[in-house]
């Protein structure tokens, strides 16, 4: 619930204090009902290590308000775009040592300024572990708390299978490849399992007889059929360059074939057979974008479940690759929320090793007459190669890798459950930057003469229209409440009271009054409002 507090004051400052009670219950819990004291004869040998540390638990415990003098960090919206970077040397393996002095960012063919700099490992965001044993005691009487402890999960691999876009041969082969990946995990290991037509739902877990099981709802669910027998036979990439691209070409291939297929080569009936061919291109743009966006969606609820997630967040998409067309800007839209979450998307094209397929589908083989047959076939591979664009542009704007051409799809799946040794995330703020949704390349280069490989992402979108700033808050609050990353920006004394008047029913008090709050009176009418967001697990 989200609830505003307004009074004179301080100047208009809004303010996120996000309290996750369920990381407060255990010391409340042992706050007001503190256990009972052990028996003498039952109290393990005191040393100077283990008698210090229950007496600063308890004062820790006692202390209600808890207040640190820090400097408050200020954040300005601004339309920061978010560049995360991979570089490699010539044998392929990661460069660590770079710096922000090191990179040179271009939009467009104008040098950017660097406003904000991270270097990004694996382990930053691993969960600490702690297995040593108690001292003075054997392995068998360890800790069974520490002992648990190595086996939390540190790696978080959602693998997202495109059923939507798949053919049975695919679904088939990634199959296979699956079963032998899943047989490598490694015990800190979690594995979910996730379809783009959200027909399969396999939350993380580490039971390999489970994943095993969900592996066989892989199976091709296209939403609309397409058959060569059709007249004319338009496949997606054809009807995107005639009706979005308005190729002239592209229109009068497809109208001289629907004037043979249709009206048996009638020259009176042209017009017909052109309006015939402009209206199946119409039909088969929307199709496509409909699966499209059919894909996207389920992909983005996948990658919002996935910030909320500790440790190292990997999503692997196992597709044939697609042609978003229209649709580009909301891959970019995904990059943007990839990259806020420290979320790495590898991609493997389904299709394994694989050459164009100049005569199309054998179950399905195509009517091409004469005349169109050459600009047919063009068409297949020409589309066959744009499928996996937009595969290579998930990955290499979040630092992952696209994996194709290879045959050895379970070895790719190993490799792709991995992040990146080390990534940089550069950030810069274009300048005049308009509201028309245009398209903007992006470069980066570096400052050294190695020649390293530098992998990042193409471009961005400008956004289309302002963003409301009550939404952009409300999402950044529920981000932040999810999220399993600390936030320390301004300073705020907040005291917690648990109370619990029986088995059934208990209250947490979370009195937060406007004299707690360190800001400085200014001159000029002010305001002070605050959001408070409680979160009960």
């Amino acid at each position: 619930m989200f609830r505003s507090v307004s009074s004179p004051g301080s100047r208009c400052l809004p303010l996120a204090v996000l309290a996750c009670w369920s990381l407060s219950f255990p010391h409340a819990l042992l706050a007001q009902n503190p256990p009972s004291p052990t028996p003498a004869a039952t109290a393990p040998a005191a040393n100077p290590a283990s008698t210090a540390k229950p007496v600063a638990g308890a004062e820790q415990d006692a202390k209600e308000v808890s207040s640190q003098d820090t400097p408050a960090t200020f954040k300005v919206r601004v339309n920061n775009v978010l560049v995360r970077v991979v570089v490699r040397d010539s044998h392929g393996k990661v460069v660590s040592n770079l710096k922000k002095e090191d990179f040179q960012l271009y939009d467009g063919k104008k040098l950017q300024t660097i406003t904000s700099f991270a270097t990004e490992t694996p382990t930053k965001h691993a969960i600490p572990l702690s297995t040593s044993p108690v001292p003075g005691s054997s392995s068998a009487e360890a800790d069974p708390l520490a002992v648990r402890a190595a086996t939390l999960p540190q790696r978080f691999v959602s693998m997202v299978f495109d059923d939507v876009h798949m053919s049975m041969q695919d679904a088939v082969f990634v199959r296979d490849s699956a079963t032998r990946f899943f047989g490598a995990l490694a015990p800190s290991d979690r594995v979910a399992m996730y379809t783009t037509s959200g027909q399969l739902t396999q939350d993380f877990t580490d039971d390999r007889s489970l994943l095993a099981k969900a592996l066989l709802g892989i199976v091709a669910r296209p939403l609309t059929q397409h058959n060569s027998s059709d007249c004319p036979d338009m496949t997606y990439y054809e009807a995107d360059l005639i009706a979005n691209k308005n190729d002239l070409q592209a229109l009068a291939v497809a109208t001289d074939e629907t004037l043979q297929c249709a009206f048996n080569g009638d020259a009176r009936m042209q017009a017909a057979a052109q309006s015939l061919a402009q209206a199946a291109a119409q039909r088969a743009v929307s199709e496509g974008d409909n699966e499209t966006q059919y894909a996207y969606r389920h992909l983005e609820e996948i990658v919002r479940r996935m910030t909320s997630l500790p440790g190292q967040r990997i999503l692997v998409l196992v597709s044939p690759g697609f042609i978003p067309s229209t649709l580009q800007y909301e891959a970019s839209q995904m990059v943007d929320r990839a990259t806020r979450a420290n979320l790495v998307i590898n991609t493997i094209d389904a299709r394994g090793l694989y050459t164009p397929d100049v005569m199309g589908d054998i179950a399905n083989p195509p009517n091409d007459g004469v005349r169109t047959a050459g600009y047919k076939s063009m068409y297949r591979v020409v589309a066959q190669s744009a499928q996996q664009d937009v595969l290579a542009e998930l990955a290499d704007g979040t630092g992952g890798t696209f994996y194709h051409n290879r045959n050895d799809v379970d070895e790719a799946m190993r490799e792709a459950g991995a992040a990146p040794a080390v990534s940089y995330v550069l950030v810069f703020s274009p300048q005049n930057l308009k509201f028309d949704g245009r398209f903007h390349t992006l470069r980066v280069a570096l400052t050294a003469k190695e020649k390293f490989n530098i992998q990042a992402r193409h471009g961005y979108f400008a956004p289309r229209s302002a963003a409301d700033s009550a939404e952009v808050a409300k999402e950044e609050i529920q981000e932040a409440l999810f999220s399993q990353e600390e936030v320390h920006d301004i300073p705020v004394d907040l005291q917690t009271q648990y109370f619990k008047k029986d088995e059934a029913e208990a209250r947490l008090a979370d009195p937060l009054g406007r004299e707690r709050h360190p800001f400085s009176e200014g001159f000029g009418p002010q305001q002070r409002s605050i959001d408070h967001c409680d979160g009960n697990f």
